[in-house]
């Protein structure tokens, strides 16, 4: 017996559940969970809600409220939409517990005392008008790349990873100043010193998937700079150094140990070491999108501690909905709730486990999902289970019948039976969880055929001993099957075993185990229905209308004609120009306007030399606020496209004209 710890990647409390949630990470989990338990292996399976960070301290910020109630308020939502799909956690805890400060601050001080963590002098942006270093959500500006909206950490549109301060045109998040660069400090991990042993772990472990391996290897290729792990907030876990006054950990430090956290307030509950598991195997369950924190960051940290690295690192591939990225800003989304709602979660759990491997990207689809549980779920195993207790009860008195005098088509289908939930096991073992149920849905199909070919309506008047056969065999493969489906399907199974009245479906092997004959079956139950076609429109419909909501939601971005009575845009001309030092985008320009001359700050200098702008005609808003860019004032804007930078250039305009 082996001891398996299994950790679920932890929801960030700022939202509740989706279907790519469950898709990528606690599905899986579950299934190699419960398949562990069945064989006999010591399984802990563990997750939290991640509840620091900036995202939700500006959630907060925006409705007015306190941090702890904006990240309770979505635990709660996330533990009910994880307990509607089935997902059978140990423990299920928060990164705000009194135990996971405790062992953050003790992780870090732990680095910190060993000298793999140090105070690194750095420049950061600094609101004054909020008298704060701005940590990186709490600043938006352009991409320096792409030129695009992006957030302090990440733009959206190349997927450029950020540092606040190579924003362009970078604004405060809360009230929307410029900030300015200050020196300032953080500490940071040495994350460089253990590239050898990541480039070990990465390349020499047999365990990790492909793409993981890929993902990894291609960052640690550039070579690893050291990590900043602590933040200037007032919300998250205190830096348990006297002289670090304000600061806080970064959640990408003390969210990893919210695995440990919950595996260890499970310890203090039931009295057995965690530690135990950690030390047998350990797999994580994780999104694509954080593969390379789980494969690099983390067991860099855990290296530096002393700690033994994650056995397996499994990653899911994105889903997306009807053809196009999920989004929940535009409600382009199905949350698990509302799923829940009409449906059986054991549908959502067969459909996004046989609809595509996990290492690749899937697609959920209303039709395709009315499509499989129609002809898969409802065709084929619940018309042959149907059909196998209906027919017992007709026949044989709800008994199981006696097998004897077995023909060809028995034999063959007899071992089929047999061999089905070693095939099973073996499958969900390395981690095939779509095959596994597709050699699953594959014997039911046979046993489809062979019910079919056999003919027991007929054969109990005609040969009652080849009847006799046929259900003594469906049955056994009814039987087999509540044990199989119990990993994917667990209600289902449930429902299965009751009508078989076995008792919990908690040992695999017992799969194996053929009902005696003359051994009584309950009656047949309907345990998969067909989904009509207008409950499919009626989803489609709910899809549609909630992008439109969201669409005339940002209508409010639209002005009307008395709005843009007030927008002030003028002709100006170009006197001087220079370079803003430090910065290789921004030119400080003089742009007489008619009646006065504006200092503007552009940014032009990837697309103009100075020299070139002097005396040219330009587009100004005029009635702009006035704004500090790298500490120049600035009073207008400048018209230009996006992409190229071209200047609006109106030359036959008088200097001053208004355009109207």
């Amino acid at each position: 017996m082996s001891k398996i710890f299994i950790s679920c990647a932890l929801p960030y409390a700022n939202g509740p559940c989706h279907l790519g949630h469950i898709r990528s990470t606690y599905l899986p989990a579950d299934i190699y969970a419960r398949y562990n338990r069945m064989i006999g292996n010591d399984v802990l399976m563990v997750c939290a809600t991640d509840e620091h960070g900036t995202p939700i301290a500006v959630k907060a910020d925006k409705e007015n409220k306190k941090p702890i109630e904006i990240s309770k308020r979505y635990h709660d939502m996330i533990v009910r939409d994880v307990e509607s799909m089935n997902i059978s956690l140990d423990n299920f805890t928060r990164t705000t517990d009194d135990i996971h400060y405790e062992i953050a601050q003790n992780f870090f001080k732990d680095l910190y005392d060993k000298g793999l963590i140090y105070r690194l002098d750095i420049q950061q942006l600094y609101c004054e008008n909020c008298n704060k270093f701005l940590p990186d959500r709490y600043v938006e500006g352009l991409c320096p790349a792409c030129g695009a909206e992006a957030r302090g950490d990440h733009c959206e549109k190349c997927g450029r990873a950020l540092d606040p301060t190579e924003l362009d045109e970078p604004r405060c998040l809360t009230c929307g100043n410029t900030p300015v660069i200050k020196d300032t400090y953080q500490y940071a991990f040495k994350l460089s010193e253990f590239e050898d042993e990541l480039k070990d772990y990465i390349n020499n472990n047999d365990n990790l998937p492909a793409n993981v391996k890929n993902y990894a290897s291609n960052w640690l290729k550039e070579g690893l700079n050291d990590w900043v792990l602590t933040r200037d907030m007032d919300w998250g876990i205190p830096v348990p150094l006297d002289e670090a006054e304000g600061k806080v950990l970064y959640v990408w430090i003390e969210a990893f140990l919210g695995y440990i956290s919950s595996a260890a307030q499970w310890s203090r509950k039931t009295g057995i070491k965690w530690e135990d598991y950690w030390s047998d195997y350990v797999v994580h369950f994780i999104g694509k999108d954080i593969i390379y924190h789980h494969s690099i960051f983390w067991p860099g940290l855990l290296t530096a501690y002393g700690c033994k690295k994650p056995d397996m690192i499994y990653a899911g591939e994105f889903l997306s909905l009807e053809g196009e990225k999920m989004s929940t800003s535009k409600n382009w989304v199905i949350w698990i709730d509302d799923f829940v709602k009409d449906f059986d979660a054991d549908l959502l759990r067969y459909y996004l486990t046989i609809n595509a491997p996990l290492n690749k990207d899937s697609d959920f689809s209303w039709d395709d999902f009315q499509r499989r549980n129609n002809d898969e779920l409802a065709d084929v195993i619940g018309n042959l289970l149907h059909r196998t207790f209906t027919f017992t009860h007709k026949f044989f008195d709800g008994k199981i019948p006696e097998y004897v005098d077995a023909s060809d088509e028995d034999v063959a289908f007899e071992a089929e039976i047999e061999k089905l939930p070693d095939s099973v096991g073996e499958y969900i073992s390395n981690y095939e969880f779509r095959e596994a149920l597709l050699e699953i849905f594959k014997v039911a199909k046979i046993g489809n055929k062979y019910f079919n070919d056999q003919e027991p309506w007929k054969a109990v008047k005609e040969n009652p001993q080849k009847a006799a056969n046929t259900l003594y065999l469906s049955n056994q493969l009814a039987k087999c099957l509540a044990y199989v489906l119990k990993p994917f399907l667990p209600t289902k199974a449930d429902q299965i075993a009751e009508i078989l009245k076995l008792d919990a479906l908690d040992v695999w092997d017992d799969a194996k185990v053929s009902l005696p004959s003359g051994y009584e079956i309950a009656k047949a139950k309907p345990l998969f229905k067909k989904i009509e076609d207008d409950v499919i429109t009626n989803e489609k419909e709910k899809l549609q209308n909630n992008l439109k909501e969201n669409e005339e939601d940002n209508m409010s971005d639209i002005i009307d004609i008395d709005y843009f009575d007030k927008v002030d845009i003028r002709i100006g001309q170009i006197k001087e120009a220079e370079k803003i030092e430090k910065s290789d985008k921004l030119l400080k320009l003089q742009v007489d306007i008619g009646d006065e001359t504006r200092q503007i700050v552009a940014g032009l200098a990837k697309f103009y030399s100075p020299e070139e702008l002097i005396d040219r005609k330009v587009a100004v808003l005029v009635n702009l606020k006035p704004a500090k860019l790298f500490g120049t004032l600035s009073e207008g804007m400048l018209l230009a496209t996006g992409e190229s930078g071209a200047l609006l250039s109106p030359d036959d305009c008088e200097i001053g004209e208004q355009i109207q």
